[in-house]
């Protein structure tokens, strides 16, 4: 059986299986899915799961080792779609466990692009305008999936099930074009965010409590989208079995795309990447020490907080303004300034908005600041070498050192120069790039609104690095999961957010995070955390408060952070990390198994039934019938349970044995009182009762 996965996403069953997946770009959720969830698909289905994407010439070069298809009908798909003018690349994709792909070239066969318009429109009623260049790429694309498929499934003779899973609008073409052409095909359409959800909460519409009032069409006509939305909602309908990331995802493609999802197959982890071997508290520390760094640098000659009492908070993601939460951030950090000042807090808090935007070069403040520190540090490195020799030199000779002999003039000099050099007349920049539309810009806009400039009396610093983060960077040299392990609070108050990765990945690092019950991944954790904010997952709640409730909301939750001691912070920092088996893939990988076997009952009925697959129907409300019990609260509840009744029995035992000793001691005092009057020697009753114990002792150890 094949697995496919096409990214457009693809799979087959049986003999072989191939998994199809659009590897468009290596940022975002989409690809952190299909790039985790390779390791346990490849240890499932071995060399049966291929991926198939769209071919980079770049990537190709950098990402995949090239080789030859391990399957003859492979090949000869692969060759006879070669034959007829097009490029198909295979090799294997250089990630955790080494997947076959398969890539097509867009570009080389774009010359197809009006005759598959045609056929599109003949075979789906759905028309493609020309300057609409995403889905005319989609279109070649999903052609190419489509012919693909049906030269294999000629080429097999044994007739294998394929199951073909498909993820987002842009790979559901191949769908459409598969099901219209009749190839035995087993699909599944994964959707992560439904394509209008996304533009009707961009455009800061009342989304979740009007879902049942849009006009679709007409929504997607005036954001001049409906061609799109077609192809979305045609491959959600054609598709045998439709899953979404999460619950809530479910009931935005009811209303949305008018169906109700099969199946909720939750995003996951390659926990096992990010295990630190129980050091993340180490990690933690190293890594806090960098961010340090480049505080010092960026806010030098403005120092005046204590490092050690400086808390680093954080929120990363794609530039969507208002769908990222940063509007609410933003708002909760001027009245989390507020409150710190008033209480008089010494501690600072600097928050970083690690968010990509368009620049066009590095603030000239921000490197100088760098280039500032460098300077000092090498300053002090020499003044501390020659102190060192001098004080070295003294103590051989056996002479308190002299500390007007040790430091001399130049000495001074050089220091008080490296201090000029560290004053500064203006605030410490806010963003660390240039950026082209400064005046527009609705982060830089909203902090001029609230006015947190980086003043000396702001208890919150914000630092703006509108580029995704690199260890080659010259200002933060650090990679992503470096940052995040370095930082104390991760901020997502998102309000669209069908999964919402950046929380999860914090969890399995073992930083305490902040989301909402908007994120599926918010959601998640309510039904499968008791206590979530015990455990470091403080939920925001954006569906049932006002915006000005849910900013007090998690302003509070910043603050009560802020309150808590380093020991407490370390405690929670261990909480939050026994909660990444949760989000593992060998956990909730189950998930997309139940969804192939659901699809292979649907396409092949006669050769499947999902009676004779021991597979449990699963959501994620009864997640325990998946891990046989392993659920987390409900490991909690037995282990709490188990102690509390060892306990009880222990007391209760305790209690038993010294009221028997009790009536023992006072049995004994009367017989003993009772003898001595009775015989009128008390010798000999104290003698007779020696020998009694020793008998009994004797006895025992018989």
């Amino acid at each position: 059986m094949i697995l496919f996965c096409i990214s457009s996403l693809f799979l087959i069953y049986k003999c072989f299986i191939l998994c199809t997946t659009v590897c468009l770009c290596p940022v975002g959720g989409i690809y952190t899915v299909i790039q985790t969830k390779a390791k346990i698909t490849v240890d499932e289905w071995g060399e049966n799961y291929i991926m198939m994407g769209p071919y980079y010439e770049h990537n190709f070069k950098t990402q995949v080792e090239k080789c030859e298809p391990p399957n003859q009908a492979i090949k000869a798909a692969m060759d006879s779609l070669i034959n007829n003018g097009s490029q198909v690349h295979f090799g294997r994709w250089l990630i955790e466990g080494s997947p076959y792909v398969i890539l097509f070239d867009i570009g080389a066969a774009a010359w197809n692009l009006d005759r598959w318009k045609g056929d599109l429109w003949n075979e789906c009623s759905i028309g493609l305008p020309y300057h609409d260049r995403e889905a005319n790429d989609s279109l070649i694309f999903g052609s190419l999936v489509a012919w693909f498929f049906k030269e294999l499934t000629d080429q097999l003779q044994d007739k294998p099930n394929v199951i073909a899973h498909f993820h987002e609008w842009q790979a559901g073409t191949g769908l459409l074009l598969s099901r219209s052409r009749k190839i035995p095909l087993a699909t599944i359409f994964t959707t992560h965010a439904t394509l209008l959800g996304r533009y009707l909460c961009a455009g800061n519409a009342d989304f979740y409590n009007n879902l049942d009032k849009f006009n679709i069409d007409q929504e997607a006509g005036e954001r001049q989208i409906y061609h799109r939305y077609c192809l979305e909602r045609a491959a959600v309908h054609c598709a045998h079995v439709f899953t979404t990331v999460s619950q809530i995802t479910a009931v935005e493609a009811n209303h949305m795309l008018h169906r109700q999802a099969d199946v909720v197959t939750p995003n996951g982890l390659n926990v096992r990447k990010f295990s630190a071997m129980h050091e993340f508290q180490n990690l933690h520390s190293m890594n806090k020490a960098k961010i340090q760094e480049f505080v010092r640098g960026h806010f030098y000659g403005h120092l005046d907080f204590n490092l050690e009492k400086t808390l680093f908070f954080f929120i990363a993601g794609r530039y969507e303004f208002s769908n990222k939460g940063a509007d609410l951030f933003l708002e909760s950090l001027s009245r989390l300034n507020y409150l710190l000042r008033v209480h008089k807090s010494d501690v600072t808090v600097v928050v970083f908005f690690i968010m990509p935007a368009k620049t066009n070069n590095f603030n000239v403040e921000s490197l100088k600041g760098q280039a500032v520190r460098k300077q000092l540090w090498d300053t002090t490195q020499f003044v501390k070498e020659k102190f060192g020799k001098r004080l070295y030199e003294s103590l051989l000779r056996g002479e308190i050192p002299d500390m007007s002999k040790i430091l001399d003039r130049d000495d001074f000099t050089i220091m008080k120069r490296a201090i000029y050099a560290t004053q500064r007349h203006s605030f410490p920049p806010v963003t660390t790039h240039n950026m082209l539309d400064d005046s527009t810009d609705p982060i830089l806009s909203n902090i001029r609104r609230i006015g947190l400039f980086n003043g000396r009396n702001d208890r919150v610093k914000i630092v703006f690095h509108p580029e995704f983060l690199s260890s080659t960077s010259p200002l933060l040299p650090m990679d992503y999961e470096e940052f995040v392990r370095g930082c104390h609070l991760g901020v997502f108050p998102s309000y669209y957010e069908p999964w919402g990765y950046t929380p999860g990945e914090c969890t399995v690092m073992g930083i305490p995070s902040v989301t909402t019950n908007l994120s599926g991944f918010g959601c998640f954790m309510e039904e499968h955390v008791s206590d979530p904010s015990e455990y470091g997952i403080y939920i925001v709640d954006r569906r049932f408060r006002s915006a000005d409730e849910s900013c007090n909301q998690l302003t509070q939750f910043m603050f009560s952070f802020c309150q808590q001691s380093r020991r407490q912070r370390i405690i929670q920092r261990n909480r939050t990390e026994r909660l990444s088996d949760l989000l593992d893939w060998r956990y909730l990988g189950r998930f997309y198994m139940y969804a192939r076997h659901l699809a292979l009952s649907r396409s092949f009925p006669s050769k499947f039934k999902m009676d004779h697959l021991n597979i449990a129907p699963v959501s994620p409300a009864n997640t325990h019938t998946l891990s046989d019990g392993k659920d987390i609260n409900i490991k909690c509840t037995i282990l709490y349970v188990c102690m509390y009744v060892c306990v009880c029995v222990c007391v209760c035992v305790c209690v038993c044995v010294c009221v028997c000793v009790c009536v023992c001691v006072c049995v004994c005092v009367c017989v003993y009182t009772l003898l001595v009057k009775i015989l009128g020697s008390e010798r000999f009753v104290m003698v007779f009762f020696l020998q009694e114990i020793l008998i009994l002792i004797k006895a025992a150890f018989i």
